[in-house]
């Protein structure tokens, strides 16, 4: 259980932080980046919960609990070093990410004749819906998160299932921005060179 008592420790007055196996770097590294992207996206996450409900909000539930995880994950180096850890550091698994890949599958539809999503046609503009517009904020900062991820995976070992997680969610949340918009239907369209 995590308890903290203190807010401000001014530990990192001079513009370092802790990680998660209590290295201090500075506070612009690439690991600090691509987790603290991680916590960005959640916080767009729960700005889109405002306007789902149902299934939708319950989804995105489960999305900002593992993007707490995969935040645990990424500020934890040396994977190498989990077995001999006294505490296994949390790390994202590969069932997470086949759960996205089954919800993805379940918003499309399975049915070749009648999909649940009408087919694109076009490129489509974020907005529509107020929630597929959050939708849309949270795929971008999903895809930056995974450049962020994929940076820092050529520079140190990065957990593989944590880069195919957020890979798989940046799908996810186009696929459920599409769904917020009647499933498509009300999707907006890019028109090339509309406004020669």
């Amino acid at each position: 259980m995590v308890v903290l008592n203190k807010i401000y420790t001014r530990t990192g007055d001079k513009g370092t932080t802790a990680l998660g196996n209590g290295d201090r770097v500075a506070k612009h590294d690439a690991r600090v980046e691509a987790y603290g992207t991680v916590d960005e996206l959640n916080c767009f996450v729960g700005v889109a919960r405002l306007e789902a409900t149902g299934e939708m909000d319950a989804a995105l539930s489960r999305i900002q609990n593992d993007l707490f995880d995969l935040g645990a994950d990424l500020c934890r180096p040396d994977m190498a070093k989990d077995a001999e850890a006294e505490y296994p550091p949390l790390r994202m698994a590969i069932q997470q990410v086949e759960r996205l890949e089954a919800e993805v599958d379940d918003m499309i539809g399975n049915d070749q004749d009648e999909p649940k999503l009408q087919p694109l046609r076009s490129f489509i503009l974020p907005g529509g819906s107020k929630l597929a517009a959050h939708l849309h904020v949270c795929r971008t900062v999903a895809r930056r998160a995974e450049r962020l991820a994929v940076l820092l995976a050529g520079e140190e070992d990065v957990n593989e299932a944590a880069v195919k997680y957020l890979n798989r969610l940046s799908d996810w949340f186009f696929v459920a921005a599409r769904v917020a918009n009647n499933n498509g239907k009300d999707d907006v369209l890019w028109v090339p060179g509309a406004n020669r």
